[in-house]
């Protein structure tokens, strides 16, 4: 029997994303693998006293998974593709992407039912600047205040009165059965998501056909396609998570797909959105392409001024 070992946060989150691969092989191949769990601390993990926008770096959530990847100590990773920078390290590569949970982002409330539900100058908590520019756009007399923790840390802030709502990602909740008492979805087309936002990616070392065979089962081409597609806009940006963009692709049939591209100001009183189509063969590129549109529509100016003053990097 082999032995194969899945490198994961410790997050209940991030556990609950390993199990659910581990139990996916296990039925797959039964009685021909054995799987472990190497669970692993990261700087984002670490460092929970200060913003993420102080912290700085790409990486946050990953860099010390994908070491032990390298030096053998795991032979895959499963992230959160939200997390994942860009540009994998050398010897490295992104094998298979599962099927995608439900993309959006979810508002909890103890009191309120929805957005609009919401008094003027009420406490809204988010990790996010592109949550926070979008809520902005939407409601500019709403103040917005930064969350850190996991999912469970931010419930229990909420509960306590810290917050009037938080915004996180409806995948998170639905994965680990958390909510509120009031549960209100935010998503496309009035409100974007993350690039890559609740899709699971699967990371080993390059040359490593074994697993590239192995998992291939889990692979959802729609999914695969959508997501390289946004990530394909998130690089032509020079992004990376922690910045105020968004980017969702949806399949309009079996071969092509609409990509939604978003960048904001911090406060929200600019949005630049626009649209591609494209097909699996140019996923990529259509994101590229849309990139260069929608900075040449102010986007350069927009991201230029939130690098200056300091970034806030994507949680779930």
């Amino acid at each position: 029997m082999k032995k194969i070992v899945i490198a994961t946060r410790g997050s209940k989150l991030a556990l609950w994303q390993a199990e659910h691969i581990k139990e996916r092989i296990l039925q797959q191949y039964p009685d021909q693998y054995e799987v472990e769990l190497l669970i692993l601390k990261t700087k984002g993990d670490i460092i929970l006293d200060v913003p993420l926008a102080k912290v700085g770096g790409k990486g946050l959530f990953v860099k010390e998974i994908e070491e032990a990847l390298l030096d053998g100590r795991a032979d895959i990773a499963v992230h959160s593709m939200k997390d994942v920078p860009m540009e994998l390290p050398e010897g490295l590569t992104l094998g298979a992407i599962p099927e995608r949970e439900i993309p959006t982002d979810s508002l909890l409330s103890v009191k309120y039912d929805g957005l609009d539900a919401l008094p003027q100058d009420a406490v809204v908590g988010t990790s996010s600047l592109r949550r926070q520019s979008q809520i902005l756009a939407l409601r500019p007399d709403l103040e917005v205040k930064w969350l850190r923790g996991n999912v469970q840390t931010r419930i229990r802030k909420l509960m306590e009165g810290q917050y009037d709502a938080i915004i996180m990602a409806t995948s998170g909740l639905k994965r680990l059965g958390e909510t509120a008492p009031f549960h209100t979805e935010l998503g496309p087309p009035s409100f974007m998501p993350a690039v890559g936002q609740g899709a699971l990616g699967l990371e080993y070392r390059e040359g490593r056909q074994d697993l590239a065979e192995m998992l291939a089962f889990l692979n959802h081409r729609p999914s695969r396609i959508c997501v390289e597609a946004e990530r394909g806009f998130l690089f032509g940006l020079q992004g990376g998570c922690q910045v105020p963009i968004a980017g969702y692709a949806s399949m309009t049939d079996e071969d092509n797909f609409e990509l939604v591209g978003l960048v904001a100001e911090l406060d929200g009183s600019n949005v630049i959105r626009l649209t591609a189509t494209g097909t699996e063969a140019n996923a990529r590129q259509t994101g590229l392409e849309l990139a260069e549109k929608v900075k040449a529509a102010g986007a350069s100016e927009i991201l230029a001024r939130v690098y200056k003053n300091g970034d806030a990097a994507e949680q779930n």
